[in-house]
């Protein structure tokens, strides 16, 4: 395994005070790192016209606040901002405990300050992508947007390696900057939290399960909509909906009007411990989400021994095979949701067939230790 390494991530995404459960994707990996010598330092990145953040109890990090102009308009000048703010922490904290490796999380604001911490201190980078938008254009055109293309390529080309959460995003960036050394670096589960329920016989529930910001990008309509349709067929079906978003309303909105009152819950934000327990109850999970590079929930679910419906074109599409360990279907493909709904809900053996194989697919490679061990790996090759 070799010397211990000392390194310090920095990122936009953790938990907090305010919200335990976001960047919980970043936190959860970094516990699992001690075991393949690797000693972290987390800083925590915040704009200044954000609530003050505080550590939260469950993971240790350092918020910081830095001024950046609101928006979209400000990302490409924020990492600039975000260095001037972080400079003489970091070099005291080097000064201190010599800094190995800096992994940073998205490319705007922290991998830009990463960038430019190791023009002035001489630390190595890494970079982990966690979307689509690999060059922060908030899919937009205009000058704002190709400032943050640009800066976004820069950051790329200037460190060791970008870590893509799939190959989908991998091939987003290999498109628009093929130079960059990249690879691909899955999302793990920890398989304890998020394991089956071993209960024995019962009457089979029928509840569908959505976990996800509540946007008109992650498919909750769809999910409505094939609610709506299939009621009749299975009158005792209901869906739980767990997540807080912009579109609130408007899903609220159309549950009032398919007349789904009685059949769906919005659940709100949940704990960890909450979600996990929800995945072990439902009978399938759904997410037909047209913007994921993968999507935590997705391995969470599968990990709970639960058939999983996503859709095809996304990140999870390297990890389901269809009809083997999940459900693929296009992205707002209606008629095939309900198909897919309608053979899982009516097939308890299906469901458990399929479940258990999400579940062996998680433990033979998608565990937190799985991707720990490949991130020990990727910081060790970076100081070569």
């Amino acid at each position: 395994m070799g010397s211990t390494l000392h390194v310090l991530t920095l990122t936009p995404f953790f938990p907090s005070d305010q919200n335990e459960v976001s960047g919980c994707f970043v936190a959860e990996p970094i516990k699992r790192l001690e075991q393949f010598g690797v000693d972290s330092s987390v800083i925590a990145a915040s704009p200044i016209h954000y609530p003050r953040k505080h550590p939260s109890s469950t993971a240790a990090a350092e918020w910081v606040r830095y001024p950046q102009v609101p928006g979209n308009l400000g990302l490409s000048s924020a990492g600039k901002l975000l260095y001037a703010r972080l400079l003489g922490q970091v070099r005291k904290l080097h000064a201190a405990k010599p800094i190995d490796v800096i992994h940073a999380h998205a490319a705007l604001p922290c991998g830009h300050a990463a960038a430019l911490l190791f023009r002035r201190l001489n630390i190595p980078f890494v970079i982990t992508l966690h979307g689509l938008d690999v060059f922060n254009t908030c899919f937009l055109g205009g000058r704002p947007a190709a400032w943050r293309r640009q800066v976004s390529v820069d950051v790329y080309r200037a460190s060791r390696t970008v870590i893509c959460i799939s190959g989908k995003v991998q091939e987003i960036l290999k498109g628009g900057t093929p130079e960059a050394s990249s690879t691909v670096v899955y999302n793990g589960v920890n398989p304890s939290l998020f394991s089956p329920n071993l209960a024995k016989g019962g009457e089979f529930d029928p509840e569908i399960l959505i976990v996800g910001n509540l946007l008109r990008s992650k498919g909750h309509e769809l999910v409505l909509r094939a609610l709506g349709n299939l009621r009749f067929s299975f009158p005792k079906l209901r869906c739980r909906i767990i997540g807080e978003g912009p579109d609130r309303a408007q899903f609220e909105s159309l549950v009032r009007e398919l007349g789904l009152g009685q059949q769906v819950q919005f659940a709100g934000r949940q704990s960890r411990a909450e979600v996990a327990e929800a995945m072990r109850r439902c009978s399938v999970f759904v997410l037909p989400s047209g913007n994921e590079g993968l999507g935590c929930v997705y391995l969470e679910a599968m990990s709970s021994g639960k058939p999983v419906i996503g859709c095809r074109g996304q990140g999870i599409e390297e990890v389901i095979e269809h009809g083997k360990n999940g459900w693929l279907i296009p992205v707002d493909g209606l008629a095939q949701l309900e198909q897919g709904l309608s053979a899982l809900l009516a097939s308890p053996e299906l469901c458990a067939r399929i479940g258990t194989a999400a579940r062996q697919t998680i433990l033979e490679k998608l565990t937190l230790s799985h991707q720990a061990q490949q991130l020990a790996k990727i910081y060790r090759r970076a100081i070569a």
